[in-house]
C-alpha cells in the first residue's frame, strides 16, 4: 500500500489549493477526485473553456483557469476518475478506477469533497425533464449545452446567475417561479455588514437580477404549492401566489434550494456533527484550520459550511499550512492573515442564509410526494412509520429502505431528518441523520475483486494530463 504525506479528496478551489500548499513544502500529496479533470463543480471543464464560453459564464469561473494551471504545475500526484468509496480512521482509502480498487494511507487527509444540491421533494419532481439547476449548469460547463423552454423553480443566487448566463448564451429561460417567502428580505436587512466584501457580493447579485429581467424573463416572486405537472414527462408547472392560481407550460423544470455540504465521509469516521439552523443542514465540527474530531482529518470548502470558491480555496491552503506547522513545529504567520481574510469574505452569509432559508413547506412536503426517490418511498411512508414509534431516520431506513439506494441517501437524506423532526417535534440535531457505511458510492463485485491487482503508477501531475 502506498504511503503519502497527505491525501486529498477533491479537486475544486480547496483540495487543489492545499496541494499547492503541501507539494510546494516538498510534502507527497495525493489528490483523488472523481471527475476527468481538476476544477470541482464550479470550475468544471475550465481547461476545455474558450473566450465564448469564459464571457458567458463569467469572470468568477475564469478564475479557475488560474488556479488549476498553478495546481497542474505542482508535484501533486492526481489521479482523477477515481471513486473514493472508503476511508477508516487510520487514514487509510480504498478508491476504484478502470475497473480496479486500490489502497493508500496517508498521515494526514483533507476532505475537500464540496457541495450537493439541497433536495427539494415536490410534486412531479421524479418526472422525465426535471433536473437540478446545478445539473443545467454543469451542462452549460461541460458540454456548451442548454436545454430549451426550462423554468427555474426555487430560490438562491444559483438561480439567478444561471439566469443571467442563459441569457448571455442566446437561451434565456422562459420563467423564474422564485419559491422565496416576501417577509425573509425584511428578516435579513438586519443582518446585512457593509464591507467590501458583502458590497462587491450584492453587486454582483444585483446586476444578475438587472439583466435577468433587461431581457424580459417573467419573474413570479413568493410562489407556493409549487407543482410539476405531466404524464411520461414534465409538462407544466402550477403555483400559487397570493390566492392566485398559475401554470406555465415547462419542457424542462430546474429546481434549486440552495446547497448544502456533502458530509458522507465524516459522517463515515463517525466525526462530530452539528445542526446549523441558518443553513439547515448539519455541518462537520471543526476548529479553525479545519482539524475534526478524529485526529489528523480534515475538512475543507463547502463541505465544512457555505462559503463559496474564494472561502474555499484559502480554507484549503489553511489547513494545509496547519498541517505543516504540526509537522514542523513551526508557526506560519499566513495562518493569521488567512483566519481574518476568511473572516471579511463570510461576512454575508448570515444575510445570505436568513434571506434564502427554504420555507416550510419546501421542508415539509405533502403526504404523495416521493421523498426517497431510489426506492420511491413518499413523505406519508415516512409519516405512517414515525406514527408507529419508529424515533428516527436510521430505524426508517431499516422498515422503508430509504438512504439504501445508487445515492446512499444523499437526495434523501436531509429531507427524511427534516420530516422526523416537524413531525416528532424535535429538532434535526435531535433526530440525527443516517449511519453512513461503505461503500461510498455504488462498487461492482469485480472492483472489489480485483483490489490491487494493479497499481496505478504514482505519476506526477504532468504527466497524468498526457494520458
Amino acid at each position: 500500500m502506498t504511503h503519502y504525506d497527505v491525501a486529498i479528496v477533491g479537486a475544486g478551489p480547496a483540495g487543489m489549493s492545499s496541494a499547492i500548499e503541501i507539494s510546494q513544502a516538498g510534502f507527497t500529496a495525493l489528490l483523488l477526485d472523481d471527475q476527468p479533470a481538476p476544477g470541482g463543480q464550479i470550475y468544471r471543464s475550465i481547461e476545455n473553456a474558450h473566450t465564448d464560453r469564459l464571457d458567458i459564464l463569467g469572470p468568477d469561473y475564469a478564475e479557475g483557469k488560474r488556479l488549476v494551471a498553478e495546481f497542474r504545475s505542482s508535484s501533486t500526484t492526481y489521479i482523477p476518475n477515481a471513486t473514493v468509496w472508503n476511508v477508516s480512521r487510520d487514514l487509510t482509502l480504498a478508491y476504484t478506477r478502470e475497473g480496479v480498487s486500490h489502497g493508500i494511507s496517508a498521515d494526514a487527509l483533507i476532505v475537500a469533497s464540496g457541495a450537493i444540491e439541497r433536495p427539494t421533494p415536490m410534486p412531479g419532481w421524479t418526472l422525465p425533464g426535471v433536473m437540478t439547476v446545478g445539473a443545467l449548469q454543469i451542462l452549460l460547463k461541460a458540454h456548451g449545452l442548454l436545454a430549451d423552454a426550462v423554468v427555474l423553480v426555487g430560490s438562491g443566487p444559483l438561480i439567478w446567475l444561471l439566469a443571467a448566463q442563459m441569457i448571455k448564451a442566446g437561451a434565456k429561460p422562459s420563467a423564474i417561479v422564485e419559491t422565496l417567502p416576501l417577509s425573509h428580505y425584511f428578516k435579513a436587512l438586519p443582518k446585512l455588514r457593509f464591507n467590501r466584501p458583502a458590497f462587491s457580493y450584492l453587486k454582483k447579485g444585483l446586476l444578475m437580477m438587472r439583466s435577468v429581467k433587461a431581457a424580459g424573463v417573467p419573474v413570479f416572486l413568493g410562489a407556493q404549492g409549487v407543482a410539476i405537472e405531466g404524464s411520461s414527462r414534465a409538462e407544466a408547472v402550477s403555483f400559487e401566489i397570493r390566492g392566485r392560481m398559475h401554470r406555465l407550460p415547462a419542457e424542462t423544470v430546474a429546481l434549486h434550494q440552495g446547497i448544502v455540504p456533502n458530509q458522507q465521509i465524516t459522517r463515515l469516521l463517525h466525526c462530530d456533527h452539528r445542526w446549523s439552523e441558518s443553513q439547515r443542514s448539519f455541518l462537520p465540527v471543526s476548529d479553525c484550520f479545519g482539524e475534526t474530531s478524529v485526529a489528523n482529518l480534515y475538512i475543507a470548502g463547502d463541505g465544512a459550511g457555505i462559503g463559496g470558491a474564494k472561502v474555499a480555496a484559502m480554507q484549503g491552503r489553511l489547513a494545509a499550512l496547519r498541517i505543516l506547522e504540526k509537522a514542523s513545529a513551526v508557526q506560519n504567520t499566513a495562518t493569521s492573515e488567512l483566519l481574518a481574510e476568511i473572516e471579511k469574505e463570510i461576512s454575508i452569509r448570515p444575510f445570505l442564509e436568513e434571506l434564502y432559508l427554504p420555507s416550510a413547506e419546501i421542508r415539509d412536503p405533502k403526504e404523495n410526494t416521493i421523498v426517497c426517490r431510489c426506492e420511491e418511498i413518499t413523505a406519508g411512508e415516512v409519516r405512517a412509520s414515525l406514527a408507529s414509534g419508529v424515533p428516527g431516520p436510521n430505524q426508517i431506513k431499516s422498515l422503508l429502505r430509504t438512504g439504501m439506494g445508487p445515492c446512499q441517501g444523499r437526495f434523501c437524506g436531509l429531507a427524511l431528518s427534516e420530516i422526523a423532526a416537524q413531525y416528532l417535534g424535535k429538532t434535526p440535531a435531535s433526530v440525527g441523520y443516517y449511519r453512513i457505511r461503505a461503500p461510498l458510492k455504488p462498487l461492482r463485485l469485480t472492483e472489489l475483486a480485483n483490489m490491487g491487482e494493479a497499481e496505478v503508477p504514482q505519476a506526477p501531475v504532468k504527466q497524468e494530463l498526457q494520458k
